[in-house]
């Protein structure tokens, strides 16, 4: 019975949300790159709308973030 237990709570600590995990000082810098990422991709937003064109845009995105998040564009990339 006891093996069972432990076994179901193994399963349900990995069932919860990764940010469930983490202390509160890793939560309040994972807000703070989301909010970035999200800037970021404001600006690209903005940099297209202005008409600056999608390679000078895509420049400034990869720039913004370097270093905040796995890949160029933080995390996100279009199909096109």
């Amino acid at each position: 019975m006891k093996r069972v237990l432990t076994i179901t709570a193994l399963a349900a600590g990995f069932a919860l949300p990764v940010w469930a995990q983490h202390s509160e000082q890793e939560l309040k810098e994972d807000i703070q790159r989301h909010r970035a990422m999200a800037a970021a991709h404001e600006a690209a937003a903005k940099c297209l709308e202005a008409g600056k064109g999608e390679k000078v845009c895509m420049a400034e995105l990869q720039a913004a973030c370097k270093g905040l998040a796995i890949g160029k564009y933080c995390g996100m990339r279009h199909v096109h």
